[in-house]
């Protein structure tokens, strides 16, 4: 049953795109590339309207590790010497504009679908690339770059699918390296070049006389930087919040990616603000530096420096990317976690009459809490229609609403629409009234609970006789069926009518069981979406459901000593699995009290 508030109809009538407006224009001449004046310009603008609204905030300055690239080409050497266009992405190694040459071999590596474009393996059969320079179709994504440096290549080109260069960033290294992730930095220089390029280069290659030499150069270390953080409070549960997010470091003016969320973000600040008195919990808005040359290093810093508060109190997280842009009409491939799709779903559906379709969340976009195991939905919101994208012949992209000028210089005002925003602003509000007000947390662990069974089963499938799932499957049997109890007791919690007399010991109730929620979700967030220690970052690489077990699906067709290694791997991640489904029944099935309150959230 869909929670409504009863102030959610007058709180989303209040929306107005008179502050989101201003920004965003104001946004249209303002490269706001991390490091620099202009972003703290940027955040200036943000805290000065909070400011001026009486809207609690904080301007954060932390040292964040950036890599800027400053400039890049691609010389063509043999057989018929020339000069490309070309960009380099960050963190890329600097040659400082002098020459990486090399003889280029050609790798296909699909693109035309999200995942081929991003992260299509390269094709098996190569040959040695060992001082080679690879060229290869797609975005230089993290896992392609660190596969092809780990065969030995002494430097890449990639081949983006039209005629713009994207901007990018190439380290599997998520926020600021430390100890541990820093020998992961690229060891390699990389360039990307455009399609009718490189055809041109792939014919050539192909031909076995291409010669080519690499220039990059990219200013890195640390910089400070601004994140700014509001704080709306809630009049019950003030401790407990609820976090919206988005970047405001943009490449180039950025307005598909991310004035517009900035904007909306503004706008989200100013309405729960003037209804500041009737909310529950309490909601934080952030806007990040560092997104797109830090790897996430504001969110991830926010992280890092609020990792306690965060775990203890923390109910959900909301990303806001790219909303409110040219054509975006439909609500599709958004990112949400099992246990938010349905609450999600019926926000959106509620706030704008339209259905909406979403997948498994990437590891990408601001979603720096994984390790952390909070529950998180949203990361791109509308999107053009499918069959407008094929007329269009426009390739995926991972923001701009689905618009191909994401992460290039043509990412401008005209990718803002105003009617998009305010629908989309709509669904916004709704979804953060809900989250704050609801008697109890509106995630359903039952939907995770299922998706980890489903998951265990397909393993199963791919592994056969090799390996055996059954001891994880008998404990998501045992997980559900406590979860239906807990779920059943505090919906009677939040039904029952109570006397004033009996509130305060019904309001500790309900908070204890949302405690509860909590400390589920940091189990089954963790478990699903992560496998790093709770409080470091894993890779900014895909990660497979139930990661631990992923390796099942290589199980049929390993040689009999890799099996070996993969069935010893195996069994240390079903221990994991079942020692975490075990832990959460434990929650689940405890009496509500106020022990659950504090100790049990973090574990």
């Amino acid at each position: 049953m869909t929670y409504r508030d009863q102030i959610e109809p007058e709180l989303v009538q209040t929306i107005s795109l008179e502050a989101p407006r201003a920004l965003i224009r104001r946004f249209a001449d303002l490269v706001r590339e991390s490091g620099t004046e202009a972003e703290w310009t940027a955040a200036r603008e943000v805290a000065s309207q909070l400011r001026e609204w009486g809207v609690p905030h904080t301007v954060h300055e932390p040292l964040l590790y950036l890599s800027i690239p400053e400039q890049a080409s691609l010389e063509v050497l043999e057989p018929e010497p020339r000069m490309m266009r070309a960009k380099t992405p960050s963190f890329s190694v600097s040659t400082d504009g002098g020459p990486l040459r090399g003889h280029a071999v050609y790798i296909p590596s699909g693109h035309g679908t999200a995942a081929d474009t991003f992260d299509a393996p390269l094709s098996n059969g190569a040959g040695d690339v060992r001082g080679r320079v690879v060229l290869t179709e797609g975005f230089p994504s993290p896992q392609k770059v660190l596969t092809i440096q780990q065969r030995g290549a002494s430097g890449i080109v990639f081949i983006h699918p039209g005629e713009a260069i994207h901007e990018m960033i190439c380290t599997t290294i998520w926020g600021a390296p430390d100890l541990d992730s820093l020998p992961r930095k690229p060891a390699v220089p990389v360039v990307s070049v455009n399609r009718p390029d490189g055809e041109r280069l792939i014919r050539h290659a192909q031909d076995g006389g291409l010669e080519v030499a690499l220039h990059t150069r990219l200013r890195e270390g640390w910089m400070r930087c601004p994140v700014v953080v509001a704080e709306i409070r809630g009049v019950e549960e003030p401790e407990i919040f609820l976090l919206a997010h988005g970047h405001i470091d943009s490449w180039h003016v950025g307005i598909g990616d991310n004035a517009v969320g900035d904007a909306a973000l503004l706008e989200l600040a100013r309405v729960f603000w003037t209804h500041r008195d009737h909310l529950r919990r309490t909601l934080r808005v952030a806007w990040w530096a560092g997104h797109s040359t830090g790897r996430y290093a504001g969110s991830t810093w926010y992280a890092d420096t609020h990792a306690l508060d965060l775990v203890e109190n923390c109910l959900a997280h909301m990303n806001i990317d790219s909303p409110g842009c040219r054509w975006a009409t439909e609500y599709e491939d958004i990112s949400w976690m099992p246990e938010a799709e349905a609450f999600a779903q019926a926000a959106i559906r509620d706030a704008t009459g339209k259905p909406s379709f979403g997948e498994r969340a990437h590891r990408a976009g601001d979603w720096s809490f994984n390790n952390l195991g909070l529950s998180g939905f949203f990361m791109l919101f509308s999107t053009m229609p499918k069959a407008l994208l094929e007329e269009k012949g426009y390739y995926p992209v991972g923001g701009c609403g689905a618009n191909i000028a994401w992460h290039t210089e043509g990412d401008t005002l005209e990718m803002f629409d105003e009617a998009n925003l305010s629908r989309d602003l709509r669904a916004y509000a709704t979804a953060v009234v809900r989250a704050l007000n609801a008697p109890v947390h509106p995630l359903d662990f039952r939907a995770t609970v299922r998706e980890l069974r489903e998951t265990l089963a397909a393993y199963q499938e791919a592994a056969g006789a090799y390996f055996d799932f059954s001891p994880a499957l008998r404990e998501t049997e045992a997980l559900e069926g406590a979860l239906d109890r807990f779920y059943a007791h505090a919906t009677g919690l939040a039904s029952r009518p109570i006397s004033d007399f009996e509130l305060r010991a019904a309001n500790a109730e309900l908070r204890a069981a949302n405690a509860k929620l909590r400390a589920i979700g940091r189990r089954l967030v963790k478990l699903n979406f992560a496998r790093a220690d709770r409080f470091r970052h894993d890779p900014a690489v895909p990660v497979p459901p139930l990661p631990d077990l992923a390796p099942a699906r290589q199980l049929g067709s390993a040689h009999p000593e890799t099996r070996g290694f993969i069935q010893a791997h195996l069994m240390r991640g079903q221990n994991r699995v079942i020692w975490t489904l075990r832990e959460a029944a434990r929650v689940a099935n405890a009496e509500i009290s106020a022990g659950i309150l504090t100790g049990e959230v973090g574990r």
